[in-house]
């Protein structure tokens, strides 16, 4: 696992078709955009593109959080009702604690774009020293929930003893309690 102090990020897109090659992934260059834009300090991406399923996303998951050292891994698909979406499942089997708190929020901030954001089964939780959170799988979708749930990612891997991150204030407000 690196020891270095520069964040490592993980970016997991899960997908049949794109893992398959049927299509570009640009969910995770949407994930990525978003971050360059907003994460000031210096980082690291670890990127990975994998079929739906339990079995492939939980070890992806565990695999960039225990052994990429990855301080946050940002999901994107899987998360809606169809057979194959089975992300939150999955991320439910690799994680200490959920928090559900992330999911609540970017179902609601979607649903005053979308009435079919109620549709959406996003969640979020810890492993070790390790945030993950799921978003959906429409990039537009995915800037959508950034933005509301990103202000509290920064303090919450304090809380983990994850990595620290700085962002750019002029684009995103993250709240850290003063010392």
């Amino acid at each position: 696992m690196p020891d270095d102090l520069q964040a490592r990020i993980g970016v997991l897109t899960i997908s049949d078709r794109a893992s398959r090659g049927e299509y570009e992934d640009i969910s995770g260059k949407a994930i990525h955009d978003f971050l360059g834009r907003v994460v000031r300090s210096n980082w690291t991406a670890v990127v990975r593109l994998v079929p739906d399923g339990t079995e492939s996303v939980a070890q992806a998951l565990t695999g960039m959080a225990d052994d990429e050292g990855c301080d946050l891994i940002l999901t994107t698909g899987g998360t809606g009702p169809a057979p194959r979406d089975l992300t939150p499942e999955a991320t439910r089997m690799v994680i200490a604690r959920e928090l559900e708190g992330f999911g609540e929020l970017m179902r609601r901030i979607s649903l005053e774009q979308v009435p079919t954001a109620i549709l959406s089964r996003q969640t979020a939780g810890i492993r070790g020293k390790c945030l993950i959170v799921n978003l959906p799988g429409r990039p537009s979708a995915i800037d959508v929930c950034l933005n509301a749930v990103f202000p509290a990612i920064p303090y919450c891997l304090d809380l983990i003893g994850a990595r620290r991150i700085e962002v750019n204030s002029d684009v995103c407000a993250a709240f850290r309690p003063a010392a």
